[in-house]
């Protein structure tokens, strides 16, 4: 996987997306040397793969309620 340049990857973007999306090529993308992305083609999933992962991973009955809780507390902020 080819290191790039923050800098680098901003100038070429639509050529890096090209290179992803066309040939399957990843990238990764540094700043000042530290790894900060990872560019590469999207991995494709489907409606039953979800499903598969929500029936593994069950709510916490406990949690509609906190959440009910939390929401109680928000106060609407006039933006006007």
């Amino acid at each position: 996987m080819p290191d790039i340049s923050a800098t680098d990857a901003s100038r070429r973007f639509a050529d890096l997306l090209d290179a992803v999306e066309h040939r399957g090529e990843r990238f990764v993308i540094r700043r000042h040397g530290r790894v900060i992305a990872r560019l590469e083609p999207a991995r494709a999933a489907s409606g039953a793969e979800l499903k598969a992962y929500l029936a593994r991973h069950r709510a916490d009955p406990a949690w509609a309620g906190e959440l009910a809780e939390l929401r109680g507390l928000l106060e609407v902020e006039d933006r006007s």
